[in-house]
């Protein structure tokens, strides 16, 4: 009977589908990294949310910001910074394995750290031990489970890795293909466009290209909403991460005292199994942002407004709609670029206090920490189908809190996710809860309520759980 169950995840994950078996499962992830200075706040984020994936490898690569021989701005930082803070998360690993398990060693980690295509802009001629890394997790078909891929920087390493795979095991693309999982923060190098998208986009690599994440990187204190950026601002950051949370946190690149930027770091929140089963569909939206197919199984942005359009190729610093309205003053500009951050700012007060309970972990024992509640839903599938018109009972009365903590629950309804456009429903906020699906809603339309589940710790965390309803005949 193990062994049956066991299968049936791996094929669920196989198929890229993280419902019922996969709410609990570790996603596999390669990061790759440039190194620049927003990379390195990433990382220190990304080591204390570790626990949350099997990590495949962490590799340096380059991109048109940082490359070996760039000077000034675009100078590369060395690559030993890596290993530098696996040495610093090794000093606060077993305090972190006090308040959750599923920390990977620190000799594990540097055991995943090898150094990329670095030499040049886009350059991918070479094989390196990155790229050598990624092409042997693809290969290995003793793990069938999809691997999500994160450009930090340029794409030049994974298209080696790709590169290598047709050269010299051309009738395994496909099947390479079916694990891959992309999600580029920008084009930053040519490479996407020169070799991954005219050889492998025709296999429908499920790939998100990010221009949202830019409200986490240097232009934050721009677009956030104000009761968003108290949570980045030197008070709050100073206080939650920067000081007197161990030596991790201590490198942690900042302004003043104030965040500086992460921009990378949406490219693994999306892959938390936090219950808000993003990885299932970019179009689903959760911590990572949420995305919209425009070619194959190439997700990107929504539109900020029809004035916009999407480049024919690279898209990245040159044709970001970011970029485009960054500088915006009038009023109803600047209400558009607001909207357009949304997907990803919605979830920030969450995922701060996400990032500060870590913080914490490092330095507390467990009595004095705050830890996630467990969200338990009670005879509610997570894929619904019901009428137009029917009641439809969610209950999530089975979570709990694994400190005692009062809990606050809601139950809100995710309309950008779903396809059914008309009214949007009414929050409820009880553990247990019936809605009425409207009557207008037409047969294929989908309807997706989220689960929130507040604890009374501090710093305050939620978990979620969403449903999925499909309107029937």
């Amino acid at each position: 009977m193990k062994k049956l169950l066991f299968l049936s995840i791996l094929t669920a994950l196989f198929l890229g589908n993280l419902k019922a078996y996969g709410q609990n499962v570790k996603p596999r992830v390669i990061v790759t990294t440039d190194g620049e200075a927003d990379d390195r706040a990433t990382m220190v984020r990304f080591l204390l949310t570790c626990n949350e994936f099997d990590v495949e490898g962490i590799i340096n690569s380059s991109s048109e910001f940082h490359w070996v021989g760039g000077k000034g701005w675009n100078a590369f930082h060395s690559v030993s910074w890596v290993p530098e803070y696996i040495g610093l998360y090794a000093k606060v690993y077993k305090n972190l394995l006090r308040h959750a398990p599923g920390y990977p060693s620190p000799e594990y980690l540097l055991s995943k750290w090898k150094v990329g295509n670095i030499n040049g802009v886009g350059e991918d001629s070479i094989r390196t031990e990155g790229s050598n890394l990624i092409v042997q997790v693809l290969l290995d078909k003793k793990d069938t489970r999809p691997v999500w891929i994160q450009a930090w920087g340029g794409c030049n390493t994974i298209a080696r890795a790709l590169k290598t795979i047709q050269e010299d095991y051309p009738e395994r693309m496909q099947e390479v293909a079916s694990k891959i999982r992309l999600y580029l923060i920008w084009e930053q190098d040519q490479s996407y466009q020169e070799y991954i998208r005219p050889n492998w986009e025709q296999y429908n690599i499920p790939t998100i290209i990010s221009d949202q994440f830019d409200c986490m990187a240097y232009i934050w204190s721009k677009v956030l909403p104000k009761d968003v950026k108290t949570y980045f601002e030197a008070k709050w950051m100073t206080n939650n991460i920067i000081q007197g949370h161990g030596p991790l946190c201590d490198v942690y690149e900042n302004k003043k005292g104030a965040f500086n930027g992460e921009g990378d770091t949406p490219s693994f929140l999306h892959c938390i199994p936090n219950g808000l089963r993003s990885m299932e569909s970019p179009g689903n939206g959760g911590w990572g942002g949420r995305y919209v197919k425009v070619r194959n199984n190439v997700w990107m942005d929504p539109l900020p407004d029809s004035a916009f359009q999407r480049p024919e190729g690279q898209w990245g610093f040159r044709t970001s709609w970011s970029k485009k309205m960054e500088k915006d003053t009038a009023s109803d500009k600047r209400e558009i670029r607001t909207n357009y951050f949304k997907p990803i700012w919605r979830w920030m007060k969450d995922v701060q206090n996400d990032f500060a309970a870590r913080a914490d972990w490092c330095i507390k024992d467990y009595a004095s920490a705050n830890h996630h509640p467990v969200v338990r839903l009670k005879k509610t599938p997570l894929d619904i189908q019901a009428k137009a018109g029917a009641k439809v009972k969610l209950d999530a009365s089975a979570t709990f809190d694994p400190d005692g903590n009062a809990l606050s629950f809601k139950w809100w309804h995710y309309s950008e996710a779903g396809t059914y456009k008309g009214k949007s429903l009414p929050d409820v906020k009880a553990a247990k809860a019936v809605i009425t699906i409207p009557k207008d809603a037409l047969p294929g339309d989908t309807i997706h309520m989220i689960c929130e589940v507040s604890d009374s710790g501090t710093p305050s965390l939620k978990k979620y759980q969403r449903v999925i309803i499909t309107v029937i005949p």
